[in-house]
């Protein structure tokens, strides 16, 4: 009797990973027809919106120099080019859209695979490039031109991502989670929020106009957003009421992307790109 109850629970089991992941499917592709619509939307009716592109550097000024008989250097900066906003907008929607097709095409039995085994290495990969687009996005919104800073900006949260999937790749298949990486990530990811908050803070201060109030509602929602992120990761491994099912917790990052990326580009467009 113990047998055949223990083999219809491994049955019961199966029937319902099964079911999981035929969901799990069906959302994939979803999801990437909705972010490729919505994509499509902002290219379409989006008004350009060109933001310079910046280099900062020393050079020596020369009147200065003149009346002190030698070199003295000065801050200097050059525009490199103009960058639409539109595009970057487009560009996270694309990223996740060619993620979630993927793992409902050719990348599926890899995909479910990882899914089984409590990793997702598409998933963190995605928003390692998709989040960090955001964020130079909303840098740029900031009054963040410099494009080493940009570069930082965007690297900073790669760098978190990077440290999601390492959270996941050690501890996969172990009962008690090191939380090294998570923590190492969340430090990662709160340093761009950190910088975008001195910018605020100078434009205020000292600059002669002010930061438009659409951008911070962007704040707001994007810094609950990124770090409902840190918390399901949490909620996962701590194995939380659903939260005990790894698959419940891919299916919260599924709606968590959609709902940042959406808020985002939307907010963007009724503030900046509206026609």
């Amino acid at each position: 009797m113990v047998k055949v109850t223990h083999k219809k629970t491994n049955k019961s089991k199966n029937n319902s990973d099964s079911a999981d992941m035929l969901q799990l499917n069906y959302w994939n592709k979803w999801l990437s027809v909705i972010h490729v619509l919505q994509g499509i939307a902002i290219f379409v009716f989006g008004a350009a919106y060109a933001l310079p592109v910046i280099s900062n550097y020393i050079a020596a000024d020369p009147i200065n120099s003149a009346v002190e008989g030698h070199s003295v250097l000065t801050y200097s900066s050059r525009q490199l080019f103009q960058f639409n906003l539109v595009y970057l907008i487009v560009a996270f929607f694309i990223v996740s859209a060619i993620a979630h097709a993927l793992a409902a095409t050719i990348y599926r039995k890899q995909y479910e695979e990882g899914l089984r085994n409590n990793l997702n290495k598409l998933r963190w990969l995605e928003y390692a490039i998709s989040a960090g687009l955001m964020i130079v996005g909303i840098g740029f919104l900031s009054g963040v031109y410099d494009i080493s800073s940009l570069f930082m900006l965007f690297m900073f949260i790669v760098i978190m991502n990077l440290l999601g999937f390492a959270m996941e790749q050690f501890n996969s298949g172990k009962s008690q989670p090191n939380w090294t990486a998570y923590w190492i990530g969340c430090i990662a990811g709160i340093v761009p929020w950190v910088v975008l908050a001195v910018y605020v803070f100078a434009a205020n201060i000292y600059g002669d106009a002010h930061i438009p109030a659409f951008v911070y509602w962007i704040y707001v929602t994007m810094f609950i957003c990124f770090n409902s992120f840190a918390v399901n990761t949490y909620l996962q491994y701590k194995k939380k009421g659903n939260w005990a099912s790894y698959l419940y917790g891919e299916k919260v990052y599924m709606i968590l992307s959609l709902v940042a990326k959406t808020l985002l580009a939307w907010q963007v467009f009724a503030g900046a790109l509206r026609p």
